[in-house]
């Protein structure tokens, strides 16, 4: 179906929504959002008033002079996009999408709003204030590599890591989760990576819903839960100090994971939480991309609207402010290999290699052998994650 000055589109549902520089488009039908900027706005509405392309292109050439506007080309890439129901009259074939999470409406608003309100954040910051009090006069409570270890068995220990981490990792996900209901918002947890690591993803998506200023607490949410899981083992391990028991091994490790993760929330070079609230404050989306094209100084600065390619000079500071945070969080993950996994590691090889040589009829031969299998099935899934990530996306 070709396009000419003369067309006239209908376009599928829609809804706009003001952001801090440019707007947010909504299809109501999929649940995607779409960022652009005023001027292609103002043209969605015209026509969806019922203006031809040609109509449209004059109108927007007046108003705005000093751009470029081309309204074939913004119109093919609307259908592109899957945002066009008809042209002249003539449907326009649209591949079904995965609609909207409808997931966890079941939680009422009131309960989230119990967990995210003006009191409740002056708890979670209190209660971040006082980590950082207890670290200060208890340094004893600051983790270490060896908190992992607290049996005899290494197979053991990552049993009761991965027990404690999936807990953990799912209580942060529901403070995301909560704050959605909060503002009742659907959503739904799905599984991702991040490098080697499995782990909990809550959707998000529907949170474009909301001003820019509402949105900071979504994206903070798993953080405030991850500051009470940290603060409650830290005074779990003061109160059982005087005894050398499981239950001091087992808050050792939720110290040690929760540490961890809040730490490398500040590797915002992975999209991380605190990575959001970056992009979020500064009103500035894509920031990853633009910085890898930043520190990749043989590549123009350039970034995609929903009117084509265009330089962003105007974002070239907040850009450059950001590769500094982003070449600090893969500083920090180097700092987390060399201070935790890497000599835990080769701790664990280190107790369980001598137990291949005790026969298969000992436990210490089985214990070897399962850690060796867990240690075998990281990397398998390393590859694969790899794999998939950049070569698949290459063919």
């Amino acid at each position: 179906m070709n396009l000419t000055q003369h067309s006239r589109l209908s376009l599928i549902t829609l809804q706009i929504y003001q952001d801090m520089k440019h707007y947010i488009v909504e299809d109501c039908v999929s649940g995607e959002f779409f960022e652009m900027p005023q001027i292609c706005v103002e043209a969605i509405e015209l026509l969806r008033a019922g203006e031809t392309l040609g109509a449209v292109e004059e109108r927007l050439k007046q108003k705005y002079p000093a751009e470029e506007v081309d309204l074939l080309d913004f119109a093919q890439q609307l259908i592109d996009l899957q945002l066009v129901a008809t042209i002249d009259g003539e449907n326009i074939a649209r591949v079904t999408k995965t609609s909207t999470p409808k997931g966890y409406q079941w939680i009422p608003p009131k309960l989230g709003k119990f967990f995210f309100n003006p009191t409740a954040y002056f708890v979670y910051v209190g209660l971040f204030i006082g980590n950082f009090v207890l670290f200060y006069f208890q340094p004893s409570l600051f983790p270490t590599y060896k908190d992992l270890f607290i049996f005899d068995y290494m197979f053991l220990n990552i049993l009761a890591w991965m027990l404690l981490s999936v807990i953990t990792v799912l209580i942060h996900e529901f403070g995301h989760v909560l704050a959605m209901r909060a503002y009742q918002l659907p959503t739904k947890l799905e599984i991702g990576h991040r490098l080697f690591l499995v782990v909990f993803e809550t959707d998000m998506s529907a949170i474009w819903k909301l001003p820019a200023k509402n949105r900071n607490v979504l994206y903070l949410a798993g953080l405030c839960f991850d500051t009470v899981i940290l603060f409650f083992a830290l005074i779990g391990q003061l109160l059982f100090s005087g005894n050398s028991n499981i239950v001091v091994g087992l808050l050792n490790i939720i110290v040690l994971d929760t540490f961890i993760r809040m730490v490398y929330q500040c590797c915002i070079y992975m999209k991380t939480d605190l990575y959001h609230v970056f992009e979020n404050t500064s009103g500035c989306y894509n920031l990853m991309e633009n910085a890898q094209q930043l520190l990749n100084k043989w590549l123009p600065l350039r970034r995609r609207t929903a009117q084509g390619e265009v330089t962003y000079a105007e974002e070239r500071r907040i850009v450059f402010v950001y590769s500094i945070f982003y070449l600090t969080g893969m500083t920090l993950t180097v700092l987390l290999f060399a201070a935790y996994y890497i000599p835990q590691l080769f701790f664990a090889v280190k107790k369980v290699a001598p137990g291949f040589s005790q026969g298969v009829a000992s436990v210490p031969f089985w214990d070897a052998v399962l850690f060796t299998s867990q240690i075998f099935i990281i990397i398998v899934l390393l590859l694969y994650s790899w794999r998939k990530k950049y070569f698949m996306k290459q063919v």
